[in-house]
């Protein structure tokens, strides 16, 4: 059954069988750590996404997308082609243009900052950049119509980890906060399948995902 920012509230609240006021007042915080923690434990591709940008001649920065989490590629878009970037570390970018007014056509990036990447060379034009990269969802407690993609197909998972925040806020009993991150980890391992590796292969050349023998 799909869940709804709603129907995750009551959920949480039936489980735990709590209606304390400062328990119910900390439920979408449950709700955003439980969301977190999933999107740093699993990569689906439901959480990729391209954005395009262009850069600014003789400026070294180009601006990440304000949902950014990770990259996975950076290209220069020309008429035939785009052009991939090589990732590399900012002493590496530096040391390759120690002079940022040297300008060329980008050849290596990195993170300059949460919000900005560094390129080198510095551009020498406006050019189009076509970033694919990791981003971070909008959180269910936060659209419009109260709905997720984990909410949708992956409740069971975003319910036991919203449960296991739940439960240790209550300082409730081990056993049971136990049982609430046993049952997270096991519905963790479904999304796993799915997201590294039924989608990240096809049966044409690779015959079905295979689990190993315990």
């Amino acid at each position: 059954m799909a869940f709804t920012f709603a129907t995750l509230k009551t959920a949480i609240q039936d489980y735990t069988d709590n209606s304390e006021t400062t328990f119910v007042n900390n439920l979408t915080r449950f709700i955003l750590n439980a969301e977190e923690r999933i999107l740093k434990e699993v990569q689906l591709d439901v959480f990729r996404q391209n954005s395009q940008g262009t850069t600014t001649a003789s400026q070294k920065f180009l601006s990440k997308p304000s949902d950014f989490l990770a990259p996975f590629s950076l290209s220069v878009v020309n008429s035939s082609s785009n052009e991939f970037l090589l990732y590399k570390h900012i002493t590496f970018l530096q040391d390759f243009t120690p002079d940022p007014s040297t300008t060329g056509i980008p050849l290596y990036y990195g993170d300059w900052n949460d919000t900005t990447f560094l390129l080198a060379p510095t551009p020498n034009d406006a050019l189009t950049m076509e970033l694919h990269y990791f981003f971070r969802p909008t959180s269910i407690s936060a659209t419009a119509d109260g709905t997720s993609w984990l909410g949708d197909n992956a409740e069971l998972a975003l319910l036991y980890a919203s449960l296991v925040e739940a439960y240790t806020f209550m300082k409730g009993e081990t056993d049971l906060l136990t049982f609430y991150n046993n049952r997270y980890f096991e519905s963790l391992q479904g999304l796993k399948r799915l997201g590294e590796g039924q989608q990240t292969t096809e049966e044409y050349r690779y015959d079905r995902v295979r689990q190993p023998v315990q």
